[in-house]
């Protein structure tokens, strides 16, 4: 393949044709309640169920749409439980490692091959866990399969612990994100996913499937006194997480500043793709930085060049408490803190930015004037803009959709409220089961669906706090 055909991504809703993944491991089962949240996990998850009952449905629509070869005719035999369902384990000889449906803990032990790779790695990771010496001499006998799965789950067998797992891994549109050609690695603002960020690190400078690319691979550094800061001093720090940066045009990126992101990783990303000619207009937006909300993503993605879901608290037709008074909705409005800012910059004249009020008058101007959508621009709100469903259904990841091409997007089923405003603008909702069935069968075509909400099992998957936005880490689109 040539360069431009592995890694390309230059809007959020153009034909999906490569992305990274992590299927949910054995670390997911071990996180416990006093360490929940340590982990960045609201609450313990079932993990048989996640990964059996729903993040398997993920991998086979992903399969069917991207890389059909690799699944249709064998959907009986894959989901016959006499063969361990070993389709969807990444450490076992019959994974279905696909090209285009790529799995991370594959890219990871193909890199642990290389025996100095490896030594590096190892001597890397038993530094940030404090790991004994006699350790670090195991791990480095074992073969590369072996090792990613225990840097990955932290675990070498299902009742030894080596190390604490690294259960956000399943969120792969975190550790990075492909902006055109280049990749902009993350900064991880918690402890927790310091691991993460390291491993990721290593897969794109050393495996083959980004030779070609080292040079197009951006690290933020630290600002130079970063480490004298007091903690009220966050903002200087440099931290990102790719839930905040959305590619929505070849020229335009949206970069958000949130819990997870800090003002000064903004700052370096403006300068540094500015600099480097990768885009020509930057969007910041700040939010509140709460945990309702984490990444921008949270609270709104794209479904089509004219269609955007998002949270009405945002917007021109934010909603109010049903029994709020005026004088209550004048208090409540003044409060700095739950505002959104939006400043956008432009490489020809950064000191020059342009403001805007909303989200509503940004998303329209982007489907307008980038995207030279001549539809009308709609909006489908998180519950249907009805309180509280709206706060309830943002909360298990309403706005957070993964389009797998233009209109036809992945989401919770739990979401009612939501479903029924897509149905209102016009869209389809078939839940994965059904669908499953019919491409298997022929009745359905993957290219042939259009204006589609496609509806996961998510019982165990929203505990985590993540929809399919953050579950997908998009290598290569096609342009629009």
């Amino acid at each position: 393949m040539s360069k431009n055909e592995q890694i390309r991504v230059t809007s959020e809703v153009g034909t999906l044709k490569r992305l990274l993944v992590h299927s949910p491991d054995s670390g997911l089962g071990k996180v416990v309640p006093s360490k929940a949240q340590d982990w960045l996990f609201e609450d313990i998850v079932h993990l048989e169920t996640i990964r059996r009952k729903e993040y398997d449905f993920y991998t086979k629509l992903l399969l069917y749409f991207l890389d059909p070869g690799k699944i249709k005719g064998r959907l009986a035999e894959i989901d016959n439980a006499e063969n361990g369902f070993s389709f969807y384990k990444p450490d076992h000889d019959e994974f279905y490692r696909s090209d285009k449906v790529v799995e991370l803990q594959w890219l990871l032990g193909d890199i642990l091959e290389d025996h100095e790779i490896k030594l590096k790695l190892v001597a890397s990771v038993c530094a940030i866990e404090n790991c004994s010496y006699e350790l670090q001499d195991k791990l480095n006998a074992l073969n590369g399969r072996q090792l990613a799965k225990i840097f990955i789950s932290g675990t070498s067998n299902e009742k030894e612990m080596l190390f604490p797992p690294i259960p956000n891994f399943i969120f792969t549109r975190d550790i990075g994100i492909v902006i055109n050609d280049y990749i902009l690695l993350n900064k991880p603002a918690k402890k927790a996913r310091t691991r993460e960020a390291l491993l990721v690190k290593y897969i794109f400078y050393n495996h083959p499937m980004f030779a070609g690319y080292r040079d197009n691979i951006i690290e933020l550094p630290n600002t130079s006194h970063h480490f004298l800061l007091p903690k009220d001093g966050d903002d200087k720090k440099v931290t990102l997480e790719g839930g905040d940066i959305m590619v929505v045009t070849k020229d335009h990126l949206l970069i958000g500043i949130s819990e997870r992101t800090s003002m000064e990783a903004a700052h370096q990303c403006i300068n540094l793709l500015f600099e480097k000619n990768v885009v020509k207009k930057i969007t910041v937006i700040k939010i509140p930085k709460k945990r309702d909300y984490m990444h921008i993503d949270t609270i709104f993605t794209q479904v089509k060049r004219n269609v955007w879901v998002l949270l009405g608290a945002f917007s021109k037709k934010a909603i109010k408490m049903e029994d709020a008074d005026e004088v209550q909705r004048v208090l409540e409005g003044n409060k700095k803190d739950d505002k959104i800012r939006i400043t956008q910059f432009r490489k020809k004249d950064p000191s020059q930015p342009e403001y805007f009020d909303n989200l509503e008058d940004l998303l329209a101007d982007i489907s307008k004037n980038d995207l030279k959508s001549e539809e009308k621009v709609k909006f489908i709100y998180s519950g249907n803009n009805e309180f509280p469903y709206d706060a309830r259904e943002q909360w298990t990841d309403s706005c957070n959709l993964l389009a797998l091409k233009e209109g036809v997007v992945l989401g919770y089923d739990r979401n009612d409220k939501t479903l029924e405003a897509f149905r209102e603008a016009g869209f389809n909702i078939i839940h994965a089961h059904e669908l499953v069935q019919k491409l298997e069968s022929g009745k359905i075509k993957a290219g042939d669906m259009e204006n589609t909400l496609i509806t996961m099992p998510s019982a165990e998957l929203s505990r985590a706090r993540g929809g399919f936005h953050c579950m997908s880490m998009p290598l290569m689109r096609e342009d629009i």
